[in-house]
């Protein structure tokens, strides 16, 4: 019998196929999600739902696709497709949907983001526990699900996709650019031809670089996760070999992008959040920008030096899109890259933040490491991970360590120190680890708080 709290995170589905779910379990959850929609809008409007390229997608998405027309749902089934192609669809079809994609995990994982009408979140706390628990019952009782009784059509949304996204940045007029993309074997091989490509835009002045646009959900050149530095290495070697002017890497649903320079090191997601974030205020004075605890806290300085109102928010797509909603926020970026647009229904989109970086950097004349250096004020640690037994006593243990610490708990443990530095612990939503960032103002003083906080979280 499946436990659906085991894949049903704080945001999506995520886990590994076919022994933690299957067809089965998809098929339960399609009906689940539309019996959930049916109380929450209106009733028998179509499901939109997408899949990437991982070898299991397909028949899952068709399983879930099932559910819903169980419950006389008609479907719009859009295909291969990177997570904010379903945003974009969901978006300006107004329809709700559903992606199939395990984003960054290894081959043998697989998941689904849902979302509501217009691209807005299905989390814990907005539809995701009520599909879990009405489809946990439909597999308790282990009867077959109902025979589908609405209709499925199917429809390519890629060059609509892409055109929109043309409408929001617009590249003709900046100066040429090579430009190296890892797509990681995953979603971005199918996005950025269309996108950025010579050949969907002749005009364009960029000559891209492409490293394993090959669509293949076994990764065999590295995993599609961005975030581990390990899988920059190919990116980084190429941008140099190339004389490249910037590198960029997609994750495997292709919704988050990372960025290097010309040199091929690594610019921070929180330079690429202040550096979008001074655009956008740019065209909409004054307006709230979201980040969530933490990006570096050059961030909501640089929000404020252009006029705008920094908001600070918990970390997670659900959590960042809802405060979005609710402050109308104009941008928000978070440390892991995902970035957040008003003019894409509050969603992520790895493109649209890889088409603002272009053109800051095409709109003048200096190279992307200069231009990034204006956004990166104190040293970061970044991300590290911990596999720990005891979560909160280790969390506990750090608060203690650390008595004279300003303590804020919006978002695991985050201490705050009179000199500037600052640590924030929590725990994984979706693996079994202790997540540790760490930043100050020099590179001495991140170096041996961040040892300081290991040596307690893995002692």
């Amino acid at each position: 019998m499946s436990d659906l709290s085991q894949i049903v995170k704080a945001y999506d589905v995520r886990g590994t196929v076919p022994d933690q779910w299957d067809e089965r379990v998809a098929g339960a959850l399609g009906t689940a999600f539309a019996q959930m929609l049916d109380g929450a809008g209106p009733t028998g409007e179509a499901v939109l739902i997408g899949h990437d390229m991982r070898a299991t997608g397909p028949k899952l998405a068709e399983a879930f696709a099932t559910g819903v027309r169980a419950e006389g749902r008609p479907v719009i089934e859009i295909g291969l497709a990177s997570t904010d192609m379903v945003y974009y669809a969901s978006g300006a079809l107004g329809l709700p949907g559903a992606m199939f994609t395990a984003s960054h995990n290894p081959a043998q994982y697989n998941g689904i983001k849902m979302c509501h009408a217009g691209a807005r979140p299905v989390g814990q706390d907005s539809g995701l526990a009520e599909v879990r628990d009405r489809a946990q019952a439909l597999l308790d009782k282990d009867e077959p699900l109902g025979a589908p009784t609405a209709p499925v059509e199917r429809r390519d949304l890629l060059a609509a996709y892409a055109a929109h996204l043309r409408t929001l940045v617009d590249l003709s007029d900046i100066r040429p650019l090579t430009v190296v993309v890892d797509a990681g074997n995953g979603m971005g091989g199918h996005t950025v031809p269309s996108v950025l490509g010579d050949a969907a835009l002749s005009a364009l002045p960029l000559h891209i670089v492409p490293l394993y646009f090959e669509l293949d959900g076994t990764f065999p050149n590295h995993e599609a996760n961005p975030l581990d530095p390990a899988n920059l290495v190919d990116l980084q070697r190429a941008v140099v070999a190339h004389g490249a002017d910037i590198g960029l890497a997609f994750d495997g649903d292709a919704d988050r992008c990372f960025v290097v320079d010309e040199r091929g090191e690594p610019v921070s997601p929180s330079a690429i959040t202040a550096l979008v974030a001074a655009r956008e205020l740019a065209r909409h004075p004054g307006s709230t920008v979201i980040h969530n605890l933490i990006t570096s806290r050059a961030v909501p300085e640089i929000i404020r030096e252009h006029g705008g109102e920094p908001v600070v928010a918990r970390v997670g797509h659900s959590f960042i899109k809802a405060e979005m909603a609710r402050t109308n926020a104009v941008f928000g970026g978070e440390h892991s890259a995902h970035y957040y647009f008003r003019d894409f229904w509050f969603a992520d989109t790895g493109m649209l933040a890889a088409m603002h970086t272009l053109a800051a950097l095409g709109e003048q004349p200096l190279p992307l490491s200069t231009l990034a250096a204006e956004y990166e004020r104190y040293v970061a640690s970044g991300e590290i991970n911990s596999t720990v037994r005891d979560q909160a006593a280790k969390v506990t243990e750090v608060r203690a360590a650390y008595p004279d610490a300003e303590v804020d708990e919006l978002d695991g443990l985050t201490l705050r120190f009179p000199d500037g530095a600052w640590l924030n612990l929590r725990a994984s939503n979706t693996e079994p680890l202790l997540r540790l960032n760490v930043e100050a103002p020099t590179a001495e003083r991140m170096t041996a708080l961040r040892d300081d906080v290991l040596a307690v979280v893995r002692r």
